[in-house]
């Protein structure tokens, strides 16, 4: 089983500071914006954007899954859905195009869409979400089978290109969307590095062998004092680019295969070696091995 390099909070690279404040966040961030308006969007941007690159610019670097989350905007005339994370992002059609336009150009790469959270979205939403994805995908997207069934190979022979996973009972009415069960991301809430490792060793001991993907995220996350503190500096800055000697070595050290690691996602993907390290771990894989995904 092949190990893949994700993004988390892919889409932070478009969070627009000059958006409403998402529907997810507390009472108390939306009085802080409401106080300090622009200012205190500007400061939640440096905290909230996880990435540095666009699709693109990811795509050409070496992500292939995806991190994405859902919403709508309140008193948005054209109803339109977005990402978003603490404040809007692009809107999903065009990040959806924008990744298949790579597609288009490398008929042979295989992407994974894991749209894992829903703000504000009815029955109405999620409809032409699935229809914006059969519109913009089509016959590229592969229909939800049994994770181990899915190789390279068999992707290529049926000209699939996406899978899609939605976290959302909607899964189960479409064939080409799946399940979100079967794309588990255990998340460790920690701004300890030590900590982290610990759960994300913990983690893969305990996944299950067969029947699902698995998602490790190499990922730390502040605490409101964390914040506080470095304010004005940033995730990057002031957690990402600290521990990040910490977690590339935990990286290094992983197997991929049915019992270790399979999809390892991290924050500012382009930092230190984490794309060609977890490329590099494909190469502990037996040469007769199949190139399961």
């Amino acid at each position: 089983m092949m190990v893949l390099h994700g993004s988390h909070d892919s889409f932070s690279f478009y969070i627009d500071e000059a958006s409403p404040v998402g529907p997810e966040q507390p009472e108390t961030v939306q009085n802080f914006v409401s106080v300090f308006g622009t200012v205190a969007k500007k400061l939640m941007r440096k905290w909230l954007a996880t990435q540095t690159m666009n699709f693109t610019s990811q795509l050409g670097a070496g992500i292939r899954y995806f991190d994405l989350r859902i919403s709508t905007k309140p008193r948005d005339p054209d109803n339109e859905l977005y990402f978003a994370h603490g404040l809007f992002s692009a809107k999903v059609k065009e990040g959806l195009e924008e990744i298949n336009a790579f597609l288009a150009d490398h008929p042979k790469e295989v992407v994974f869409l894991d749209f894992n959270h829903f703000y504000g979205m009815q029955k109405y939403h999620h409809e032409k979400l699935v229809q914006m994805l059969k519109d913009t995908y089509g016959n590229k997207m592969c229909p939800a089978i049994f994770a181990h069934e899915v190789s390279l190979q068999y992707l290529w022979e049926k000209e699939h290109q996406v899978l899609v996973f939605y976290h959302s009972p909607v899964a189960l009415e479409v064939p080409f969307l799946w399940p979100g069960q079967m794309m588990p991301a255990p998340w460790a809430n920690t701004t300890d590095p030590e900590k982290l490792i610990q759960f994300l060793q913990a983690s893969i001991t305990e996944r299950r062998k067969k029947g699902s993907f698995f998602i490790s995220q190499v990922v730390l996350t502040p605490k409101a004092s964390t914040v506080v503190k470095g304010v004005a500096s940033g995730l990057r800055e002031t957690i990402t680019e600290r521990a990040l000697p910490a977690m590339m070595q935990w990286v290094r050290t992983q197997k991929p295969g049915e019992s270790g690691v399979n999809i390892i996602t991290a924050d500012f993907v382009e930092l230190g070696d984490f794309i060609s390290t977890v490329i590099k771990l494909n190469y502990a894989l037996d040469e007769g091995e199949d190139d399961t995904t």
